[in-house]
C-alpha cells in the first residue's frame, strides 16, 4: 500500500508512531493546509515522509494508491469523494460522514468505480472484540437483558468552548458533539455485536447548540442498550453485557477493548486479553492493508454494511433529539 495521509492532528501522529511496523504500508506523503505547513515539515523530518502537500489535488496526482482521511468530521465527505473520483482507495476516520445520505453516495461511488472504501474504527478489528463476538454468537451468556457502554472523557477543548472559543469538536457546523465524536465508538461496539436496533432515542445535554454529552437508548425489544458519551465530564469508561446466564465486563472504552472479565452464573470469573499489539490502531491497519492488497471486496461489503447501520443509528439519534446535521458548503 502506498499511503497518502490527509490531516496532521493527534490521530495522524498516533498512526505515524507505529505504521512503520507494517512492512507492506509505505507512507508516501502527508497533506495539510498552508497554515499547518510548519507542522507538516516537522512530521516529515521526524517520520521520514517523502513529500508534504498543502494542495490535496497535488497529492492525488502522485504515486499513492490509498488515501487516509483524518480531517474534522464535516470534511470527510468532500475529501473522500475527491479521492474516489481520482481512483484512489480510501480509508476514512470515524465518523464516516456527517449523515446517512453522504455515506450512501460515497458507498455507491466506490462500488461504481471498483474501489475499496473503509471506515477507520478500531473497535471491529481488535482481537478482544472479535472474541467477545464469538461469545455472543455462541449464546454463552444466555438471553441478553442489558447492555451498557460509557465513554466519558473531559475534552481538552471544553474550557475554551465554555469561554466562547468554538473549536471543531464542539461546532455543530463541523459535525461535532459527543454523539459524533465519542459516543460513536459505543454505537460501533453495540451494533457490531447485535446489529441494528428496533428503536433509537437520544437524550443530549445541550450547550451552545451542541451536545456536550448524552445518553443514547437502543431498543432491541428483547433487551435494551444504553450508550453514554460525554466530553464535558469524566467517568469510568466501560462496556458490559448482562445475560441471564452470565455477564461480560470490558474495563476500558469501546475503542480500545483492552481486556474483559467473563463470568457465568455461580462460576469463577475469567480474565481475558488477547490483544495482539499495544497500539489500538495497529490491527485495523494490518487488516486494511490485507483487504486492499487482496482486493477483498466481500469483506469490504460486510464492513460497509456495518458502517451503514451505524450511520442509520446516528441519523435516528439526531432526528429523535432534534439535532441538525452540518450542511454541505
Amino acid at each position: 500500500m502506498k499511503l497518502g495521509i490527509v490531516g496532521a492532528g493527534k490521530i495522524v501522529i498516533d498512526l505515524l508512531s507505529f505504521i512503520h511496523e507494517i512492512p507492506d504500508i509505505s507512507v508516501q506523503g502527508i497533506c495539510g493546509t498552508s497554515k499547518s505547513e510548519h507542522k507538516l515539515r516537522d512530521l516529515q523530518q521526524q517520520y521520514e515522509i517523502p513529500a508534504i502537500y498543502t494542495d490535496f489535488s497535488r497529492m492525488l496526482e502522485n504515486d499513492v494508491d490509498t488515501i487516509y482521511v483524518a480531517l474534522p468530521n464535516h470534511l470527510h465527505f468532500p475529501f473522500v469523494k475527491q479521492a474516489l473520483l481520482r481512483d484512489k482507495h480510501v480509508i476514512c476516520e470515524k465518523p464516516f460522514t456527517s449523515n446517512l445520505e453522504e455515506f450512501l453516495e460515497l458507498q455507491g461511488l466506490a462500488m461504481e468505480r471498483g474501489l475499496i472504501l473503509l471506515e477507520a474504527i478500531t473497535t471491529l478489528h481488535l482481537q478482544n472484540f472479535k472474541l467477545i463476538k464469538e461469545y455472543m454468537d455462541s449464546n454463552s451468556l444466555g438471553e441478553i437483558k442489558i447492555v451498557q457502554c460509557n465513554y466519558s472523557q473531559y475534552s481538552s477543548r471544553y474550557n475554551a468552548f465554555k469561554q466562547g472559543n468554538i473549536l471543531p469538536a464542539f461546532n455543530p457546523d463541523m459535525s461535532g458533539g459527543a454523539l459524533m465524536d465519542i459516543n460513536i465508538y459505543n454505537i460501533h461496539w453495540v451494533v457490531g455485536l447485535f446489529g441494528s436496533p428496533k428503536r433509537v432515542n437520544y437524550l443530549p445535554n445541550m450547550e451552545r447548540d451542541i451536545d456536550t454529552s448524552g445518553v443514547l437508548l437502543l431498543d432491541y425489544e428483547s433487551f435494551k442498550a444504553v450508550c453514554v458519551g460525554a466530553k464535558d465530564s469524566t467517568g469510568n469508561s466501560f462496556c458490559s453485557i448482562q445475560g441471564d446466564q452470565g455477564t461480560l465486563q470490558v474495563n476500558s472504552p469501546a475503542n480500545t477493548c483492552e481486556s474483559f472479565v467473563y463470568t457465568l452464573n455461580q462460576q469463577d470469573s475469567v480474565n481475558v486479553n488477547q490483544q495482539a499489539h499495544a497500539h489500538r490502531m495497529y490491527e485495523e491497519f494490518v487488516k486494511f492493508e490485507q483487504i486492499i492488497a487482496n482486493q477483498d471486496t466481500e469483506t469490504v461489503k460486510l464492513l460497509l454494511e456495518h458502517s451503514r447501520r451505524v450511520m442509520e443509528v446516528v441519523q435516528l439519534a439526531k432526528d429523535s433529539a432534534g439535532l441538525r446535521f452540518a450542511q454541505r458548503k
